[in-house]
């Protein structure tokens, strides 16, 4: 499984990069997708914004199984309880969003047939196994609407924290610098055009399919160092 950001600059367009550009409009986003990482003897810690959160639940699993104590949210419009195979807590709603709180032992495979099933639930969960310590803020991320002219303030990567002695989840992460002490990245990601699908009149529809064009700017800084690197896409 390769991140959205690794297919991007590879030039592999594919439709879970699609997927990923759904929620941007035309417009210019600053400070997307951000990582903070540092090498620690054995093990790499890692922050990252929200964007990354199913990602890194996915990578986390991947090669798990049996059960595991999970807190946290699944967090979508949807009531999941019908279909779930693990215990909820509870369902927090606001404004037709729903959260839906759990603390209790999960059985991997069913966690990611349920993230399978559900891809655009926003899975903000918490959990050790013996490669990683992950923890997410059990809370809805922030919508994805153009930046302010003026600039922000400076971000922070802290939505997500993960430690992990997995070098190959940090080379998708980090896949342009495999040898480094300290790094920090941060995206500014332009959408110039939407491209609208003919024949399609639903709404919904059209959203889905509606192709973006644009690029993305990573900026790094790693070891000191600065480094500037874009991309074109349109998918």
């Amino acid at each position: 499984m390769e991140n959205f950001l690794k297919k991007i600059f590879s030039r592999h367009f594919d439709n879970t990069v699609h997927e990923e550009l759904i929620k941007f409009g035309r417009g210019m986003f600053q400070n997307k997708y951000l990582v903070e990482a540092k090498k620690q003897k054995s093990l790499w810690g890692i922050k990252t914004g929200a964007e990354f959160a199913n990602f890194l639940v996915k990578k986390c699993l991947e090669e798990v199984k049996g059960e595991i104590d999970v807190t946290g949210a699944i967090i979508c419009t949807t009531d999941l309880r019908k279909d779930l195979k693990f215990n909820i807590e509870r369902i927090k709603q606001f404004a037709g969003v729903k959260q839906h709180i759990i603390n209790t032992k999960v059985s991997v495979s069913n966690l990611l047939e349920t993230m399978a099933k559900y891809p655009r639930a926003f899975y903000a969960l918490s959990f050790s196994t013996p490669d990683n310590t992950l923890k997410i803020k059990a809370k809805a991320p922030k919508s994805g609407k153009p930046g302010k002219k003026g600039g922000q303030e400076e971000p922070k990567a802290d939505f997500c924290s993960l430690k992990t002695s997995k070098k190959e989840l940090v080379d998708e992460l980090i896949f342009d610098f495999h040898d480094f002490k300290e790094i920090r990245i941060k995206h500014t990601l332009i959408i110039d055009s939407v491209i609208l699908p003919q024949g399609v009149n639903d709404p919904v529809k059209i959203r889905e399919l509606a192709k973006k064009k644009g690029k993305i700017i990573r900026y790094i800084k790693v070891d000191g160092r600065d480094e500037t690197k874009e991309a074109e896409f349109e998918v």
